[in-house]
């Protein structure tokens, strides 16, 4: 049975090494894993624990990413509690089983440590692969570093569980995952007391009360099916706020489905998620001093997207800039495509940026040539690409 931890304590991890501690805290029945960089510490860190008698977890080594995916399936629809984790490659391997996962409601956490996708190869951080499972019904949280990383393992896990759905709880690969940050960890019965014991709503060994899970439905019954499941995940949205909302009672910590940053005045305002938010505060703090009127937004819950919460904040605004870490082949950048379709009723000028592909640096200037763009007034056409080399 895992130790006792009874007070708060300051220290030095990594984003992978936050939520292997978190994972230690909430102590889950059951880890189907698979390594992969830059997931692998994350798994790691959370295997020693098991080793050293610290969390009561089955862990299950598996020979691929799909068979994780699809043994945190069985495993829950058994009524476990459980998590995995995954980067790159692996969650594109996990694709097909991701949606049985969601279509099932199994509330599973899974920790991602977004990383570009071949080819080329490529180990480093962006969100190609987060975005390219977008679409597969789960919950998207973006984390900005370990303090977030270690707070949202905690909050996915409660919405998981309340709400019946998959939980993705995502961090920039390297960037977050391998740097090494202070935080303040919670105490244990406080994490154990906010998650709660795990009381499936249904369950495959509940045999006074026998379901079938992954029935066939015909053309008769799919089409609504997927509707109530559309709409289930829209409402996970006002779960996620009331749990946050607990979340600080008990961390001091506050939480938003976004975090607003000197935007209320703002003219001038860059929308983005993930690790990048940190230099672009320091931007913003810089332009400021130059009496310039520039804000940011920080998405926190990309999935389900608050479009109506969004086009609040931004309808104000004289110019937005999105910056994108990942591209949709034959489309537009997939933040820049929902924050198109937050304002669209505004007439907003609306302007796209990609950056940081494949672990490629993202500095201060860069994000100060975005703001400048809409200060200036420049209009253009399609994307813009920060610090790419000239083709």
């Amino acid at each position: 049975m895992k130790d006792k931890n009874t007070k708060s304590k300051r220290i030095a991890l990594t984003g992978g090494a936050a939520a292997a501690e978190a994972l230690r805290q909430i102590n889950p029945d059951v880890a189907p894993v698979y390594p992969i960089t830059p997931q692998t510490p994350i798994i790691e860190g959370f295997a020693k624990f098991e080793a050293d008698g610290k969390v009561d977890t089955e862990i299950i080594t598996v020979e691929s990413e799909h068979s994780a995916m699809s043994a945190a399936i069985g495993a829950s629809a058994a009524g476990a509690r459980t998590i995995t984790a995954t980067s790159s490659q692996g969650l594109a391997l996990m694709n097909e089983v991701l949606y049985i996962a969601s279509g099932t409601r199994l509330p599973i956490l899974m920790l991602v440590s977004a990383r570009a996708l071949s080819a080329p190869i490529n180990i480093h951080g962006d969100h190609s692969d987060v975005m390219g499972a977008r679409d597969s019904g789960w919950i998207q949280i973006f984390s900005e570093n370990a303090k977030e990383v270690y707070d949202n393992t905690i909050i996915g896990m409660k919405l998981a569980e309340k709400v019946e759905f998959p939980v993705m709880v995502i961090m920039d690969g390297f960037t977050t995952s391998h740097s090494v940050e202070i935080l303040e960890t919670l105490p244990d019965e406080v994490v154990e007391k906010f998650v709660g014991k795990f009381n499936p709503s249904r369950s495959l060994l509940d045999l006074d009360n026998p379901v079938t899970f992954g029935p066939v439905s015909l053309p008769d019954s799919y089409f609504e099916f997927k509707i109530e499941q559309s709409k289930a995940i829209f409402d996970a949205k006002d779960e996620y706020l009331k749990i946050v909302k607990d979340f600080a009672s008990v961390s001091g910590r506050s939480y938003d489905i976004f975090e607003k940053y000197k935007t209320e005045d703002a003219e001038h305002i860059i929308v983005l998620m993930g690790s990048t938010v940190g230099t672009a505060k320091n931007v913003v703090d810089e332009l400021r001093e130059q009496g310039k009127k520039v804000g940011l937004l920080k998405i926190k819950l990309f999935r389900p997207f608050p479009y109506k919460e969004v086009a609040e904040i931004l309808k104000n605004a004289k110019n937005v800039a999105v910056m994108d870490r990942a591209i949709s082949f034959g489309s537009v950048p997939p933040l820049y495509s929902e924050i198109i379709n937050s304002v669209f009723s505004f007439q907003l000028s609306v302007f796209s940026y990609v950056y940081a592909l494949g672990g490629r640096d993202i500095f201060a200037e860069n994000i100060e040539s975005v703001f400048e763009d809409m200060i200036k007034g420049e209009k253009f056409e399609g994307t813009k690409y920060l610090n790419a080399k000239n083709l």
